[in-house]
């Protein structure tokens, strides 16, 4: 099995995998300014997709461009979420470098999308391939391809602990080969539990003491996430930005989530902001938890929450997840300052981070890979690949970290 990697290997975004010269696996946009896109513009038989983050599905519907018509198979959630993204991408930046495919485009998906549920084998440009849940959002999937000679199981993001909205990782299907995600593979998460109370404790001391905590979040999976945390610690909280029809949508896919009596629940508790003219404002100066988007600070509503709340050291900005280097999110945790609409603003509002993350950390990362210890390991979607297929190297294992438009043969 001949295996090109496109992008996502030795860096966390635009993953993007050719097998075989016919089946691709994702085809994702990293974001930034610019957002940079996969290597190579290939022309694949089939497209199948992990799951629904843009760094995983955000340029799939420029696959779609001229007469070319590939099928994409995925979960029905990936499918959703993907179409979501899209449709987002085009209202920020449809018509400039930074999209780069048009609203045709985005229609054609619809046609050519096939859905599949986990353990369902299904025909692929001539491989037979499996999804297999992989524990991090809603949909998301560890994908077996078998080409007849080889099996490669691609793991892309998964969790090995339960989540509150999704349950853990847990099948291990036979694979000669394995290509891993390694996105904290030199990190040791905190008990989920301990982590929730640390965030419950820590708003409800900002509450009482009259302040208002601003909790940005991606809105696909930290979102509805965090909305089911606050409701079991009895956190009242807004919700704004697109995690609201990301929430809906995954209200009626019940079946890829853990409780879905927990969801509706934690839906049910939650007040959501219409965005009408001043509405954002009037709820910055209650006392009161907005959940919102954007989760790293580059766009979304927290663009008008966070000067509305950044003045006062009574306030609060609880950040939820990965903050990748450049972003304003990761600006704010490194200096205290924020930058909002192009301008750096101070920020004396306190500034706290919580892991709420869904992928395994180095202990889950281990244990998935203990299972496939016979098998070559592919070492991509991180930060620290090459230190990472080292340390599996020392171990034993027949470990690699290809770079950006290596090929080879598994």
């Amino acid at each position: 099995m001949d295996v090109r990697f496109l992008g996502g290997a030795r860096e966390v975004g635009r993953s993007a995998i050719l097998v075989n010269d016919s089946l691709l696996l994702d085809y994702g946009t990293k974001t930034g300014n610019p957002p940079q896109f996969p290597v190579d513009a290939p022309d694949p038989e089939a497209v199948v997709a992990s799951h629904g983050h843009l760094d995983h599905v955000g340029s799939i519907p420029s696959l779609l461009s001229g007469d070319r018509r590939p099928p994409i198979h995925w979960t029905p959630p990936t499918r959703e979420l993907a179409l979501t993204l899209a449709r987002d991408t085009l209202k920020l930046h449809g018509g400039t470098y930074d999209c780069p495919f048009t609203e045709t485009e985005v229609k054609r998906v619809t046609q050519v999308s096939e859905t599949h549920g986990y353990r369902e084998t299904f025909e692929a440009a001539g491989h037979e391939v499996t999804f297999f849940n992989a524990g991090h959002i809603p949909g998301s999937a560890h994908v077996l391809v078998d080409d007849g000679e080889t099996r490669l199981l691609y793991t892309s993001d998964f969790h090995t602990d339960d989540q509150r909205l999704v349950s853990a990782s847990t099948a291990r299907p036979e694979a000669d080969a394995v290509i891993c995600e390694s996105t904290y593979s030199d990190v040791e998460h905190e008990p989920r539990a301990d982590i929730e109370d640390r965030f419950a404790e820590s708003v409800r001391t900002t509450l009482w003491e009259g302040g208002t905590v601003v909790v940005p979040a991606f809105a696909i999976g930290r979102t509805q996430e965090l909305l089911m945390v606050c409701e079991a610690h009895d956190v009242d909280c807004y919700v704004d930005g697109m995690g609201k029809d990301v929430t809906r949508m995954l209200r009626r896919q019940s079946e890829f989530v853990r409780d879905a009596d927990a969801l509706k629940r934690a839906t049910s508790s939650a007040r959501f902001v219409d965005g009408r003219d001043g509405q954002r404002k009037r709820i910055a100066d209650q006392n009161t938890v907005i959940v919102t988007t954007s989760g790293m600070l580059s766009g979304g509503p927290a663009m008008t929450y966070i000067p509305a709340i950044r003045a006062n050291p009574t306030n609060k900005i609880a950040l939820t997840g990965y903050q990748v280097e450049g972003t304003p999110g990761r600006r704010l945790l490194d200096t205290g300052r924020a930058e909002i609409d192009g301008r750096v603003m101070p920020v004396s509002a306190g500034v706290e981070w919580y892991d709420f993350s869904a992928h395994a950390d180095r202990d889950g990362l281990r244990s998935l890979l203990s299972e496939y210890r016979d098998s070559r390991v592919l070492v991509n979607h991180g930060d620290r690949c090459e230190a990472f297929a080292g340390e599996l190297a020392d171990d034993g294992y027949e470990a690699s970290a290809p770079a950006p438009g290596d090929e080879l043969t598994v």
